[in-house]
């Protein structure tokens, strides 16, 4: 048996590969990660509205992103990966994502059977973990809004973060978590910057210290971000986006429509007057998602 994760990148040889998988009868399980094996270029289509991957895709609006290529090959990839990955005798699909999940069914891929296993994080470090943070950041009577990401751009929702900056009053605080010295250049003084943590467990100190995890994500596949924050006790106030929404339910987070900025204040200054989410309900929706579980899920589709 073979495992499949992420292919795209130019590292491996596809049709060298699929051609050794149907000689040899081999069993594949091929856990996708993002859109990319069912689309002529990209992993991601949400932005920008496309749907030419569900006939064939041609004229690729998002050809120098990644993974960056020099020419529009997007209908002779589309064309090839549907020939290379269809026609194995026994695979089976994983989507982290009923969202992904079903789009894969829509896809050239939909004759494979899908199985959804979602991500997983460890528990024995992603809880509740005292810490001087707010001491530290002189944040002790603020209400905490934190956004963790690596990337940070338009796809992440910097830019929602900066207008929430302008609308939000002093009683509220910005923390962003994986930036850069080109992102503090698009940030205003009124936002924390934090460029990395040291380990996991600082990570964890800074959901915890945190009043509401805000994830406006304009695409995403099953954030392990809003898992950990619940695992730290902080609730989530998201887009409707990719997997996102899944991942929460009314004890532990809010959904707002995708680039609904007015909705997301809204949520945000409702749940800063009504505290309507407590930390127990949080950390108790997170234990869905233990790794542990999720390795067991995988296991007993290797046994099958």
């Amino acid at each position: 048996m073979i495992h499949l994760h992420n292919l795209h990148g130019w590292y491996i040889n596809f049709p060298l590969l699929f051609k050794y998988i149907k000689k040899n009868n081999i069993r594949v399980i091929w856990t996708l990660h993002d859109c990319w094996t069912f689309t002529g270029h990209c992993p991601h289509f949400d932005m920008i509205g496309c749907e030419k991957w569900k006939t064939g895709c041609y004229q690729c609006p998002q050809i120098g992103e990644y993974p960056a290529s020099y020419a529009d090959i997007s209908k002779w990839m589309y064309k090839h990966k549907k020939q290379w990955f269809t026609g194995v005798e026994d695979m089976t699909l994983v989507t982290p994502s009923e969202w992904l999940a079903n789009l894969t069914r829509q896809s050239f891929l939909k004759d494979y059977p899908v199985k959804v296993i979602n991500n997983g994080i460890d528990l024995s470090i992603f809880k509740p973990t005292e810490s001087d943070f707010r001491k530290k950041y002189d944040l002790e009577d603020k209400f905490i809004l934190l956004g963790v990401a690596f990337g940070w751009g338009k796809r992440k929702g910097l830019d929602v973060f900066i207008e929430l900056s302008k609308r939000l009053d002093e009683r509220y605080q910005i923390v962003l978590v994986g930036t850069d010295e080109n992102v503090d250049k698009q940030l205003p003084k009124n936002i924390i910057s934090i460029y990395r943590t040291q380990n996991q467990t600082e990570l964890a100190e800074i959901y915890t210290a945190a009043d509401l995890f805000v994830n406006p994500t304009r695409e995403e596949n099953f954030p392990t971000v809003n898992i950990e924050s619940l695992a730290c006790g902080t609730p989530i106030v998201t887009f409707r986006t990719g997997g996102s929404p899944e991942i929460i339910d009314e004890s532990c987070g809010v959904v707002v429509e995708k680039d609904d900025i007015d909705g997301m204040q809204k949520e945000i200054e409702r749940i800063y007057e009504k505290r309507p989410f407590g930390q127990e309900d949080c950390v108790k929706r997170a234990q869905n998602f233990d790794m542990n579980d999720k390795f067991a899920e995988y296991v007993e589709l290797y046994e099958r």
